[in-house]
């Protein structure tokens, strides 16, 4: 059946007043860019259809960025225009067609996968099925009756079961949603992705199940398609996770009624400026890794104010960033030193050994519209590149059995929330409220970021946290970085607990503390079981049962083909718990919480923090351990 030959008029009749952006996802494609570019290029050229063309590299690293900058330098084309985008680091489909999106300016969206299994000459019939159907969004369906298909039974097996359990679950109106080529009104399209928390493989499942859910019109259109016998990206692995999007997407329609609630976004039509404030102890590796990734972002208007102890020059001098030297203080300090010199509406906060995404600006930005909104949030993920032990101390703040409830703040993924503590390493906070209370408290470090999460609340103002306003964030590594540091958290947790109770007093921090006192507990308990007998060994086993379900929940939430690895994250969990619920108690018994001191894992070796003593207005002494 053709379906694929002439009718452009009716393309460029409905494209009349209106505009047309095609925005094409490529992962490792770099050999075929070219030459899938070139070949949708032609095809609008030749038919004289205005189109933007979007490439988006979703952080290949195949060189695949190199040829859309090669391309981009000798286009030449007149009908089509090229806006390609680099995602810096691998995301997934959906955080590429997000960011291929935001870079487009059509009225009329189309997602094209990049490696062309289903060729844009198949566009006028989207547009007719869209006319004729009055439909916000056309759908390509294999299994259309004017399809024409030719594909693995592999994958019609896959592709049937899926369909068969989103019919059943989800209860959308269509008889696909993989195939790669959509077409959406842009209004449509916006505001299904400003609700969207999939990233990667039923990506398109949440988008249309926001949309259906939020009233749009979904047609389907036929294709053509040639898949040969490659089985495309349908491993095991892929069809595992498939499996737990999809379900995550019906957990979030059916039970939790999330998309239904889920406020939408939008872009404050004067871009408020936002000032990064980045408290320092000196230049790093780090810091200067945190402001290249500033320089990336999608959002223009911005400023950064870096504030190490001591002046510092740039590795690469820019117009936007102000260095502002403190002397030795506590971080609270010089954020709000930062806070005083800010020139932006919002105050963005992020760490010298974090770097941002780069739409962590614009994503959050998004929100200040909504005036009852004081401050939002998002993830701070482990760094791919960080070391064997520093992911390891990562992996181990990920474990459900050490962050439980809290574990968005480490990793990627979750739904939008109303939260009442959030730390400093990512967070933006309206400077007019900041300004109201005067800023951080300087009596404590760490957990100056709780009192100020306290203090927005109590301001009557909400924090929010987004899962795709992300930063990348440095561990401290496996086994004492990572314990002292934790150490410091749980002390002040376990102080605030009594004296600041109001987003610290929640059952799950006294957990660990609970589980130490049952340890301490089978010292004795195995000293009295001398009862003779099978008695002896229930006695036993009543008193270790508890522990044996520990170990086991633990070596299972920590699995690893790598041996070394499930050891040692095993270990990290373990001695994670056994710490936080030590010090825990001890700020939960503590009559005063002590002057806490700028370690040397505050900042990276050899800096140069010394012996010196510096007295400060709120703190006393500040020294180095």
């Amino acid at each position: 059946m053709q379906i694929s030959d002439g009718g452009w008029e009716i393309v460029r009749k409905a494209l009349d007043g209106g505009s047309f952006s095609v925005v094409m996802p490529f992962y490792r494609l770099a050999s075929a860019a070219e030459k899938n570019l070139k070949a949708v290029a032609d095809l609008f050229e030749e038919h004289r259809v205005e189109v933007e063309l979007v490439p988006v590299d979703d952080g290949s690293c195949d060189g695949t960025d190199g040829e859309f900058s090669r391309i981009a330098e000798n286009w030449n084309y007149s009908f089509v225009r090229l806006t390609p985008v680099v995602c810096r680091r691998n995301s997934g489909k959906g955080a590429a067609l997000r960011a291929g999106f935001e870079a487009s300016k059509g009225d009329f969206i189309m997602l094209l996968d990049g490696d062309l299994d289903i060729h844009p000459r198949q566009t006028p019939a989207f547009f007719k099925t869209m006319v004729e159907n009055d439909a916000d969004i056309v759908i390509g369906s294999k299994r259309h009756r004017e399809s024409d298909v030719q594909y693995p039974w592999h994958r019609r097996i896959v592709s049937w079961c899926y369909f068969t359990l989103v019919k059943i679950f989800v209860g959308l109106p269509v008889t696909d949603t993989q195939t790669g080529m959509k077409l959406f009104k842009r209004k449509v399209l916006g505001e299904a992705l400003s609700r969207m928390l999939v990233k990667t493989y039923a990506f398109d499942l949440e988008l249309l199940a926001i949309a259906h859910s939020r009233g749009a019109k979904i047609a389907e259109a036929p294709v053509v398609i040639r898949f040969g016998e490659k089985f495309g990206a349908l491993s095991a692995k892929t069809v595992k996770s498939m499996a737990w999007d999809s379900l995550a997407v019906f957990y979030r329609l059916r039970v939790l009624r999330y998309y239904a609630r889920a406020e939408e976004t939008v872009m404050p039509k004067d871009e408020p400026m936002v000032s990064v404030v980045i408290a320092c102890p000196k230049r790093s590796w780090m810091l200067d890794e945190c402001l290249r990734f500033l320089e990336k972002q999608t959002y223009g208007n911005w400023e950064a104010i870096v504030l190490p102890d001591e002046d510092i020059s740039l590795e690469v001098p820019s117009s936007k960033v102000r260095v502002i030297s403190t002397g030795k203080v506590r971080p609270a300090e010089k954020r709000n030193l930062g806070i005083r010199e800010a020139k932006g509406e919002i105050i963005a906060f992020i760490d010298d050994d974090a770097y941002p995404g780069m739409h962590w600006i614009e994503y959050a930005v998004r929100y200040f519209w909504n005036d009852s909104i004081g401050a939002v949030g998002g993830p701070g993920i482990t760094p791919s590149g960080d070391s064997f032990l520093a992911k390891l101390g990562g992996r181990v703040y990920e474990n459900i059995l050490v962050s439980g409830n809290y574990r968005y703040r480490y990793k990627a993924g979750g739904v939008r929330r109303d939260v009442d503590d959030f730390p400093s390493c990512n967070l933006f906070v309206r400077k007019s409220l900041l300004d109201s209370f005067g800023g951080y408290h300087t009596d404590f470090w760490p957990g100056e970021d709780t009192l100020l999460c306290k203090d927005i609340v109590d301001a009557g103002k909400r924090i929010v946290y987004d899962p795709w306003v992300v930063v990348s964030h440095h561990r401290r590594p496996l086994f004492m970085p990572h314990l002292r540091q934790l150490g410091r958290y749980a002390f002040h947790r376990g102080y605030f607990v009594k004296r600041y109770p109001s987003n610290s007093l929640h059952l799950s921090y006294f957990i660990p503390t609970a589980f130490v006192l049952y340890l301490i507990s089978l010292v004795p308990a195995s000293a009295i079981t001398v009862l003779p007998g099978s008695a002896a060994e229930c006695q036993l086993v009543f008193y270790f049962l508890p522990l044996i379900s520990y170990v086991l929940l633990v070596a299972v939430t920590t699995f690893s083909i790598n041996p070394v690895k499930w050891v040692l994250a095993m270990a990290g969990v373990l001695l994670t718990h056994v710490t936080y619920g030590v010090r825990f108690a001890q700020g939960l018994l503590a009559s005063k919480a002590p002057c806490e001191f700028i370690g040397s894992d505050h900042a990276p070796k050899n800096s140069q923090l010394h012996n010196s003593q510096l007295q400060t207005p709120n703190c006393g002494i500040i020294q180095e351990l």
